[in-house]
């Protein structure tokens, strides 16, 4: 025993900076990931459908204001941001927290005065939506921050917030549900209260710390980098929220509960994606300082395939996780998995063209793809979800992805021309082949949900695959990890 913890602690202390950071936020996403999934159960069980879909008509307008109001100012400019004005970081963040509670304010004071034709739009009622606007202030402090630490590969702290934010948000969350009535909007407030005392005491710490409510130069430049974005951020919230609010419209809040249950389930490795990706775009955009670029294929090949694996994963496994997580009031949430897995995947591959079209800072042609991509989604879910039924969201986002990633790969060729930037930094032949392989898996998979035995002696035969290729396996995995 004394022997492996030492060979895993020599193991961790070889490793680069880099790769101890995307390690860290890893594990750390799962874990904490793994503790919702253990709480889902019990959500989905003492809520009533209706109940649940309350949360989530929540989380998908949360979704939105969050970028209508924040900009989403704690990505897309932030990278470039910490390294243009890296001798006054905490000046830019305190800046770009005064650009988003001037945001909030006006909204507020357009809101109130209006809030009952507000509150029949939204679905919900006044404290609830004060204290959407209130949560996504202390969220977005707890992103900046987050951020800042991350870009300098400080984990640590950025670890131990997290962890904390999400025990003392799901156990209130839990006390809050058992102790009311009103069970939806109690868990709504127990996740909220716990990120606005944590993030608020950020938003505090990073105001005094920086001292810089407004600066010219840093509205204009934080303003001027992500308001032109503003089209391409709504379109992905677009995708991630506007089909539970239309179902919700269309289908009542139940199915709109259960499409999110299957959403939820299906992006279930979106924050390992967003962890790994946290950590590879600092050493992308130094490979494309330095000119190597080329040095990418293999690194974005790699996290690539350990994506699809693991969201694979989910996919075979998917009745059995609808089944345990939910329940059978949830089982046709099933039918919705393969399709919005193969969205994730597809978001992971536009996020390898987005980076550099980032780098660049050319956010305009970002644009384009992104409004025809979420309007095809919008007249997609109008004409399919009336028609035919809810589940066909999941295919309309699956379609609007494969427009989105398309249309940025196009964009990326265009603004690699126009700087000299090399093409062979992404494999997309490789790309692309994985992509197919991962499809007709999916569907595959999806294909053998109802005949458990047959799928899962392919599972076993997999199992044995991986096993006899184990040391293949294994190193594949830890230099991909280590960015090689």
């Amino acid at each position: 025993m004394n022997f492996s913890v030492k060979k895993i602690s020599s193991k961790w202390t070889s490793l680069p900076v880099e790769a101890k950071a995307s390690t860290a936020y890893a594990i750390c996403v799962i874990a904490l990931k793994c503790i919702s999934l253990i709480t889902l159960p019990l959500f989905t069980r003492l809520l009533t459908e209706e109940q649940y879909g309350q949360t989530t008509v929540y989380s998908s307008w949360s979704g939105i204001f969050t970028t209508l109001l924040t900009l989403n100012l704690a990505y897309g400019s932030f990278s470039t941001a910490m390294m243009k004005f890296e001798h006054d970081r905490d000046g830019y963040i305190s800046s770009v927290h005064g650009i988003c509670i001037t945001l909030s304010g006006i909204f507020l004071l357009i809101y109130l005065p209006f809030r009952s034709s507000f509150n029949k739009l939204l679905g919900l009622p006044t404290p609830i939506v004060v204290l959407m606007i209130s949560e996504l202030l202390a969220l977005n402090a707890f992103n900046l921050w987050s951020g800042k630490k991350k870009f300098e590969y400080k984990y640590k702290p950025v670890v131990a917030f997290t962890v904390c934010m999400t025990v003392f948000g799901v156990a209130l969350a839990v006390i809050a549900v058992l102790m009311n009535t009103e069970k939806g909007y109690a868990r709504i407030v127990g996740f909220a209260s716990v990120n606005i005392l944590l993030g608020g005491a950020l938003l505090i710490a990073a105001l005094v710390q920086g001292k810089k409510i407004f600066n010219a130069a840093y509205w204009k430049y934080a303003l001027g980098f992500n308001l032109p974005l503003l089209a391409y951020y709504l379109s992905q919230t677009i995708f991630n929220q506007s089909d539970r609010i239309m179902i919700d419209h269309y289908c009542g809040k139940d199915k709109a509960a259960i499409y999110g249950v299957a959403y939820n389930l299906s992006m279930l490795l979106i924050f390992v994606l967003n962890a790994i990706n946290n950590s590879y775009v600092p050493w992308f955009y130094k490979k494309i300082k330095e000119g190597k670029e080329e040095e990418n294929a293999k690194v974005s090949l790699g996290i690539a395939a350990l994506m699809a694996g693991l969201i694979m994963i989910v996919v075979i496994m998917a009745p059995e996780i609808i089944m345990i997580m939910a329940g059978k009031a949830y089982a046709e949430a099933v039918w919705i998995i393969p399709p919005v897995a193969i969205s994730l995947l597809l978001l992971f591959y536009s996020q390898l063209f987005i980076n550099v079209e980032f780098y660049y800072e050319q956010k305009r042609k970002l644009v384009y793809a992104s409004v025809t991509a979420a309007a095809a989604n919008i007249v997609l879910n109008a004409i399919l979800i009336p028609r035919v039924s809810y589940i066909a969201a999941g295919y309309t986002t699956m379609l609007s992805y494969i427009i989105f990633a398309y249309s940025n790969y196009l964009t990326m060729r265009t603004v690699a021309k126009e700087n000299n930037f090399s093409l062979k930094a992404q494999n997309m032949k490789h790309l692309t082949a994985l992509f197919i392989v991962f499809c007709l898996l999916c569907f595959g998979f999806m294909a053998l949900y109802k005949l458990i035995i047959i799928r899962y002696l392919i599972v076993v035969s997999m199992m044995v695959a991986a096993f006899i290729k184990r040391k293949q396996l294994i190193g594949f995995i830890n230099n991909t990890v280590r960015m090689k």
